[in-house]
């Protein structure tokens, strides 16, 4: 082999390393960055979800849930699915391992499975008799968090644990409210809390 054979040799090689890197850190950004469980606020009684944050303070957070729905006066459990994003604007740190989320806004879309709930009106009922979906919510909330930062060398597997409230309502909701003065805000508000485990 001549200089010029291993120099190109050694170039390809790294040229290929290069690009495997590349691939590997494009990948690597699916991996969930944190776990949740929420309770109540339109997702279902309990939902257990995971997602990644994200921005150049992490201030952006996309969520995916799964929930479920007791039967209360239906005549069985169903299953939620939720799709949310969060902006948590800024983040004030104090006693060293604690932060606050003073504010925090979310938009998120929610399903529940089963045939009982329709997307578009059912050819049984005349046009305009119901116009909004049964099927799919489309909600947005505020809410606070606080954070506990684990010390490094008591982490295991996770580095900070959150724990957060919402206050929400949907689009149906909005809609009774402004057609049904007598309604009051506990009619159409309502609040969930949460727990937040940071694993990246």
């Amino acid at each position: 082999f001549s200089v010029v054979d291993v120099i190109g040799a050694l170039t390809e090689q790294d040229d290929y390393q290069k690009r495997m890197e590349k691939y590997q850190k494009r990948w690597s950004k699916l991996i969930p960055k944190y776990t949740k469980a929420h309770f109540a606020g339109g997702m279902g009684l309990v939902s257990l979800g995971t997602g990644w944050d994200y921005g150049k303070k992490d201030q952006w957070e996309t969520d995916v849930f799964l929930g479920l729905l007791p039967k209360f006066e239906g005549d069985k459990v169903r299953l939620t699915f939720t799709l949310k994003q969060n902006y948590i604007p800024w983040k004030i740190d104090f006693k060293e391992r604690f932060s606050l989320d003073p504010f925090t806004c979310s938009l998120f879309a929610n399903t529940i499975f089963g045939e009982d709930y329709w997307g578009s009106l059912r050819d049984r009922y005349p046009g305009q008799y119901y116009p909004i979906s049964t099927k799919v919510r489309f909600n947005i909330s505020i809410g606070q968090r606080i954070t506990f930062h684990v010390p490094e060398n008591k982490r295991r597997s996770r580095n900070a644990i959150t724990a957060y409230y919402e206050l929400g309502t949907n689009e149906l909701y909005l809609v009774s409210a402004f057609g049904n003065k007598y309604l009051r805000p506990v009619d159409y508000i309502n609040i969930s809390f949460g727990l937040k485990l940071q694993i990246l």
